[in-house]
């Protein structure tokens, strides 16, 4: 099984009214629910609109994102399924539901990583 992240950018969800963000929220809930009943849903969230603080190697921490970063994440969902042919066609769920274009990225493998989660009782 391999890892799938799943995004969009912020902003993306400007284009709906106040009045609708009930519906979405409960069409994404439901997505939420049917990928976690199939065994599939691993974590996702939304992120807050604010700056991101940047921690470089030396530990300086300063406001960002960088100057040239276009985008930013506005939310994700990470799934565990078999094939990137899946991971596209729940990434298809969650674009109905959010009302916004999604970005499927293959999350590289970590046995390790993987070992202590399972160790930890996490999914993994």
């Amino acid at each position: 099984m391999t890892r799938y992240l799943i995004s969009f950018s912020e902003g993306s969800m400007d284009h709906i009214p106040d009045e609708d963000w009930a519906d979405v929220g409960k069409a994404s809930h439901a997505v939420v629910q049917d990928a976690f009943t199939a065994g599939v849903w691993v974590f996702g969230a939304g992120l807050e609109r604010q700056r991101a603080s940047v921690v470089a190697t030396d530990g300086t921490v300063t406001d960002g994102p960088y100057p040239e970063t276009r985008e930013v994440i506005g939310g994700f969902s990470v799934i565990e399924v078999a094939s990137r042919e899946e991971a596209l066609e729940w990434a298809a769920k969650i674009a109905v539901a959010c009302r916004c274009a999604q970005e499927v990225r293959e999350l590289m493998p970590d046995a390790e990583q993987d070992a202590m989660l399972r160790q930890a009782n996490w999914r993994g």
